[in-house]
Formats: structure tokens, C-alpha cells, sequence
């Protein structure tokens, strides 16, 4: 069943110790909003309510949309539970801080800090074609310290992309919006369809889920890299898997960028997962070495490329 659309929560509704101010995000796993705790502080609230499986009903309490939906939506709730619990124990400056969950009209929710900034897709937009290899290889560097910190405690991302990235005030990059709960919960019940983001999703969330590992969310991060310089998503995994037309990075951006930091992109980019870097520090390791001068003729083809494609599009 598609998922349908369910209503927010109203403007200024007293959930717990929190004021709703509004919805600022969503889709059909989730919806989250801007809010504000008992001591006047803005946070950002996920509330679970997969349109698939439930309908907001009287008195703002969530309910299955059918008996045989009440099992997979309990199931749900107890997987973005423990995400919730497990996201808690990790304090690091690169990662969305949960600063509380509970249950409330019988769904539950997850109390995460309010960031302010801009997402690294809204960068990409405002640059494209033109967003600085020094910048890409400090924000991952960066967050590449806080997805270390992810995988030690035995977790993994799963949807890592360019609007899961925000850009602080401050220029410090956080991973916002952990996508493990949507993977177990559409893996372990058939009545969801998968969700992946396509583009950024690796080939084993297609087709071997035993086979997720840090490798998965690597590959997701060469997506993001790729994303930076092309202004858009390389071509989805899947159909890279029947029909692999996705031009290398070092075949379409050599005199613009590093061969380095393109050969970095190809790397976690293999559609096997025994040939992409096999550790974040690894990846880390890599882009935090000094990118070589480019030289006097790559700035040349670089600049003429760039008038290019100012003109074309």
C-alpha cells in the first residue's frame, strides 16, 4: 500500500514538555518539527508514523489503518525506539545529538538538537559545478570523525546524502537523519516497501542486506562526494547493476579536481563491496592529504570547462 499523507501535529500543540512550532520535515516514515523544551530551547522533534501502516485518528492519537498493519507499526515503533536509545549514547560534534524519545499518542518520538545552518544539498545548489575541492575534503574529513564514532558503537547510517548533511552556522558539518530504523523495518516486513534514496543507496541495500556493513555507508559517502562535483546523484545503484553507465570521476572532472580526490570517489563508488575502502579512517586517512597544486595547464582546461558549461546550461 502507498503511503498516505497524514496531517501534523498543529501549530503550538503541547507535546510533553515540548511546544510544536511547526512541521519542517517529513515524508512517508516520518514527519519532524521545530519545537521548543520547557526551558525555551529550540530542538527538532521525529515523530514515527509511516503513512503505509497508520492514520492519525481522533484526539491526535496514531492508529494501523487495518489489524493486519498493527503488527508491522508495533514493530516499526520498537525499531525507531531503539534507534532513538542506541543515537542517545553517541556525544560527538559531528552527529545529530537525541537529547530525549518517548512514547506519546501511541507512537513515539525522538528529541534531537536544533541545528541551524543549511543542508550540504542546498550548497551544492547554490554552487553547482563550482563547489571547492578544499571545502568537500574539510566537511567530509570532518564528518567522517563523527561516522567513525556512528560505526563504533556498532551502528550504521544508511542513508547518508547531501541533505542528510547540514552545514552549521560555523561551518562544521552533522549527520542528521539516521535511516537504520526505515532499513530493519522494511527488511523484516513485507508490507513496506523498501525505502531507499536512489543514487545514494548501495548496491547490497538492493539485493544482499546480510552483506550491510561500514562498506554500505562508504559507498554512500562517494555518492555525496560525487554529488558535490556532478550537482546531482550518480545513477542508482540497481541500474548500475544491470546496465553500469555511470562515467568515473576521474573520466569527467580530471584537470578541475585532484586525480587523488577523484580516485577517492571511484574507490567507494565499486559496485562490489569488497573493493571500496573497507573502513572510514581508511577514507579519512585519504582525503585528508594535501591536494596537489594543479597545474598552470589543468586550471586552464578547468577554467574553459567550467565558461562551458555556464554557457550550456
Amino acid at each position: 500500500m502507498a503511503a498516505q499523507p497524514n496531517y501534523a501535529l498543529p501549530n503550538g500543540y503541547l507535546l510533553m514538555d515540548y511546544r510544536i512550532v511547526r512541521k519542517i520535515g517529513g515524508g512517508g516514515f516520518s514527519l519532524v518539527y521545530l519545537a521548543y523544551d520547557s526551558a525555551d530551547q529550540p530542538v527538532a522533534i521525529k515523530e514515527y508514523l509511516p503513512g503505509s501502516l497508520v492514520k492519525r485518528g481522533e484526539n491526535d492519537l496514531v492508529e494501523p489503518i487495518t489489524q493486519e498493519n498493527a503488527n508491522a507499526f508495533r514493530y516499526g515503533m520498537k525499531c525507531f525506539f531503539e534507534e532513538g536509545r542506541s543515537l542517545a549514547r553517541i556525544l560527538h560534534p559531528n552527529v545529530v545529538r537525541v537529547q530525549n524519545f518517548f512514547r506519546a499518542n501511541d507512537t513515539v518520538y525522538m528529541v534531537m538538537r536544533y541545528e541551524r545552518g543549511k543542508t550540504l544539498q542546498d550548497h551544492i545548489r547554490a554552487h553547482r559545478g563550482e563547489v571547492r575541492e578544499g571545502f568537500i575534503r574539510r566537511v567530509f574529513a570532518e564528518l567522517l570523525n563523527g561516522l567513525r564514532e556512528v560505526h563504533t558503537q556498532k551502528l550504521l547510517h544508511l542513508d547518508i546524502k547531501p541533505s542528510n548533511i547540514y552545514i552549521r552556522m560555523d561551518g562544521s558539518p552533522v549527520l542528521i537523519d539516521f535511516g537504520a530504523a526505515r532499513q530493519t523495518l522494511t527488511l523484516d516486513q513485507p508490507l513496506l516497501a523498501p525505502m531507499y534514496t536512489p543514487g545514494f543507496a548501495a548496491p547490497e541495500q538492493y539485493t544482499d542486506q546480510t552483506m550491510l556493513g561500514p562498506w554500505t555507508d562508504i559507498y554512500s559517502v562517494g555518492a555525496s562526494l560525487y554529488a558535490c562535483l556532478a550537482g546531482f546523484a550518480p545513477q542508482a545503484a540497481d541500474a548500475r547493476l544491470v546496465s553500469d553507465r555511470l562515467a568515473s570521476a576521474r573520466s569527467t572532472w580530471t584537470g578541475e579536481y585532484s586525480e587523488r580526490l577523484l580516485e577517492i570517489i571511484d574507490g567507494c563508488l565499486r559496485l562490489d563491496y569488497m573493493a571500496r575502502p573497507q573502513s572510514v579512517f581508511t577514507l579519512q586517512k585519504a582525503l585528508m592529504e594535501p591536494p596537489p597544486p594543479l597545474s598552470k595547464k589543468r586550471k586552464i582546461m578547468a577554467s574553459l570547462r567550467k565558461t562551458f558549461n555556464r554557457e550550456i546550461f
